[in-house]
């Protein structure tokens, strides 16, 4: 899911809300700097796949702690 706010000062995006079990993660968040082209940058997806990455094992790992 992606969200889009746009203001004064420029177009915010907050990219890859993810919902696991209960809750709901804002994975990352970053304002839209091109003025041409509506892609997201390859390094703002590369830091998205990172932290959703990391985001699957922090909750692996509370899930195996809970049990």
């Amino acid at each position: 899911m992606e969200i889009v706010a746009n203001d004064a000062s420029g177009t915010y995006r907050a990219v890859y809300t993810v919902s696991i079990g209960d809750s709901i993660f804002v994975i990352h968040a970053f304002q839209k700097k091109s003025k041409s082209g509506i892609a997201t940058p390859q390094s703002e997806i590369e830091i998205i796949r990172q932290r959703l990455k990391q985001l699957r094992s922090e909750v692996k790992n509370a899930q195996n702690n809970i049990t």
